[in-house]
């Protein structure tokens, strides 16, 4: 019979992967609000790039050059809302002196 005998390596994960029992509500609902302004930004962008590329390709119709048009000015009313409202927030933060980021929620 023959013995197979192996070495272990142990591969530590990155700190930012450590164990996840730090992580609070708190922290999730920050991350959630940077995440949703990254993905509008994101969605902005391929919203006007593809307006864009409809409205040079539309050829001089007035139907698509039309649509072109509303497609990026809807992108851009879209950014405005997200910022707008991200903006608010941190009036109303500063403003009040009040963090509505973060809840207290009581354990039972």
């Amino acid at each position: 019979m023959k013995n197979l005998l192996s070495q272990v390596i142990n591969i530590g994960a990155p700190e930012q992967f450590q164990n996840l029992e730090n992580i609070d509500f708190n922290g999730l609902v920050e991350i959630a609000i940077a995440f949703v302004i990254i993905v509008a930004a994101l969605a902005f962008f391929f919203i006007l790039i593809l307006g864009g590329i409809r409205w040079i390709t539309s050829g001089g119709d007035k139907g698509k050059v039309e649509s072109a048009r509303s497609q990026i000015t809807a992108g851009l009313i879209g950014l405005v809302v997200v910022f707008s409202a991200w903006a608010i927030l941190n009036i109303i933060e500063n403003f009040f002196h009040v963090n509505l980021r973060s809840f207290n929620v009581d354990l039972i």
